[in-house]
């Protein structure tokens, strides 16, 4: 189940990149003309010694202010090309290019009650692994080592309520826990590998356009757009792993629920031929009734 789980995972991701720049175009512009616009105002006169705004070191207050506001832009518009990607890859939905609405405010919801969850999971686990320490040392120092991947369990089992808030379905956390019996330490190491999957990619990517001054000419409008690019970039990489991972938890799941409830793939699909069928009939319908009135 491990390797099913990520092997599932990556030939998601691997299949669908193309679907991420489709769904995400406007929202990948809005991330660009942000960044340009935040880092055109951090701009020393000097330029920036690394690759983005995002990475400078903070020289005062306000500049700090003003870079955690546009982390937090940067997220919110990463929450919605996730949502426009995990919804076209799991329902074919085809929205608005640029959309914000409910949906998105529950996923963020959902995202920041899993976030708390894990602290609140790893916290209790420290503790207990640092009294152990005093006692027995290799076992305190086994469960500390092994805490951070019990929580990111525990939040994973829980993580499935993400697609199904994306895709409307009213999933509750309890659910998601219940639904994922017997899949929590797969879907972790599946996590765990996309994590070091998207810090590889994010390393690979900075130092392709740290590497890019060597290939441009040097100037102002350069440092800018390079500047602009990494966050964006990032954030692409980032919604392509981790919404890719989701919506494979999500779909297995689901599957489950169908085979708890007796249906083969067959069936389902079955299922979805006799809709469209009907579908097809009431289309013709209409038509014929719109040929009549017109008659």
């Amino acid at each position: 189940m491990f390797f099913t789980v990520l092997e599932r995972s990556l030939s998601l991701a691997q299949h669908n990149f193309g679907t991420l720049l489709k769904t995400g175009w406007a929202y990948i512009l809005l991330l660009v003309a942000l960044n340009f616009a935040i880092g055109g105002s951090l701009m020393p006169e000097s330029g920036f010694k690394t690759v983005s705004y995002m990475t400078e070191p903070v020289a005062a207050a306000d500049e700090g202010a003003l870079r955690a506001l546009a982390a937090i832009a940067n997220l919110l518009v990463g929450f919605s090309i996730a949502i426009a990607y995990v919804r076209r890859i799991l329902i074919d939905a085809r929205d608005f290019p640029v959309a914000f609405g409910a949906r998105n405010i529950r996923v963020i919801l959902n995202q920041i009650v899993l976030t708390l969850i894990g602290a609140l999971s790893l916290i209790p686990l420290v503790i207990v692994s640092l009294l152990l320490a005093a006692v027995t040392a290799g076992i305190g120092l086994l469960l500390l080592f092994l805490a951070p991947f019990i929580a990111l369990m525990v939040v994973q089992r829980f993580s499935v309520v993400l697609p199904a808030s994306a895709v409307d379905d009213p999933l509750t956390l309890r659910e998601s826990w219940r639904a994922t019996s017997g899949f929590g330490w797969a879907m972790a190491f599946a996590a765990l590998v996309m994590s070091l999957l998207a810090g590889f990619l994010v390393g690979i990517w900075a130092v392709v356009l740290g590497v890019s001054d060597g290939l441009m000419p040097a100037s102002v409008l350069w440092q800018q757009i390079r500047s602009a690019v990494f966050p964006m970039g990032t954030m692409l990489i980032l919604v392509w792993a981790f919404a890719s991972l989701h919506a494979t938890f999500y779909g297995l799941i689901r599957e489950r629920f169908a085979a708890q409830l007796g249906l083969r793939q067959e069936d389902l699909s079955k299922a979805e031929a006799q809709k469209e069928a009907a579908r097809e009939r009431a289309r013709k319908a209409l038509a014929g009734a719109q040929r009549m009135n017109r008659r």
